[in-house]
């Protein structure tokens, strides 16, 4: 991905600061705030502007952290963070900034030969942790997040069904990071996973599958029941997949539920909570 002024400031500033940085996750996501901060104040149009800019700091901090040697998910998310925070300094954060930082995170961890999972979960964690911090509903969260990732593999040929897999991780540690209703932000990304693959032309039942997988170890890491997850993540797959209509409801409720990773799923349509 090439990068555009800000992306190649980020990439330099962080180039020189963030390898043997103690704080990694501290440290880029201040370089990039402050990046986005500027670039935004600079700007003609900070409304249409916003989104591009965001994306830019993250890929190029993205580079850093691999010319560098930097572990990728702490770098990911940082940046993530910080662009999303950068923006909300300056203008109204949208579900489009929020998508369209994920997707550029996803795609430049794809071009520097990351791992996609690692640098979904990474991307999924940043930006669910600033829910609170830039106003922004889970609920909006959870439809620009999976939509960003989804559409970033896609562009740059990686598998989708690690991607969902990794993003639902993601977002179940940050949601019980910011003390979110953790079912409820696995139930609606994993929904919107679903419709996103569709629209791009993607494997469902692989990334219902890889969605459910996703909440179940995501859910097992931080002591929440890996039953309950499961369920809502393959509920809100499954009803992805009824409102696309056709043969996409069975083939999903065929790999979303049953025995997945030692834990019986069951999807429970309409979903509710206990």
């Amino acid at each position: 991905m090439e990068l555009g002024k800000i992306g190649r400031q980020v990439r330099d500033t962080l180039t020189g600061t963030i390898k043997g940085a103690g704080d990694v996750v501290g440290t880029t996501m201040e370089v990039t705030r402050q990046n986005a901060v500027s670039a935004l104040r600079a700007a003609s149009d900070v409304i249409t502007e916003s989104a591009g800019l965001a994306a830019d700091t993250v890929s190029g901090a993205i580079q850093a952290a691999s010319q560098t040697g930097t572990e990728l998910g702490s770098a990911t998310k940082g940046a993530v963070i910080g662009a999303i925070k950068g923006v909300s300094e300056v203008t109204t954060v949208t579900i489009t900034a929020i998508s369209d930082t994920v997707r550029a995170a996803i795609k430049g961890g794809g071009d520097v030969g990351g791992d996609v999972n690692q640098v979904a979960q990474s991307a999924a964690e940043g930006a669910i942790t600033t829910t609170k911090t830039v106003a922004m509903s889970l609920q909006d969260m959870v439809v620009a997040v999976p939509r960003g990732a989804i559409k970033g593999a896609a562009e740059i040929g990686q598998d989708l069904g690690q991607v969902a897999k990794g993003t639902v991780q993601g977002v179940v540690r940050g949601a019980n990071e910011t003390g979110a209703d953790v079912i409820q932000a696995v139930h609606g990304t994993s929904r919107e996973t679903v419709k996103a693959t569709a629209e791009v032309g993607g494997d469902l039942a692989s990334v219902a599958r890889n969605a459910v997988v996703g909440a179940i170890d995501g859910a097992r890491q931080i002591g929440v029941s890996a039953e309950e997850a499961a369920s809502a993540a393959a509920t809100g797959a499954i009803e992805a997949a009824e409102d696309i209509g056709g043969a996409a409801a069975s083939a999903v409720r065929n790999a979303a539920t049953g025995t997945i990773e030692g834990v019986k799923v069951v999807a429970k349509t309409p979903f509710t909570r206990k």
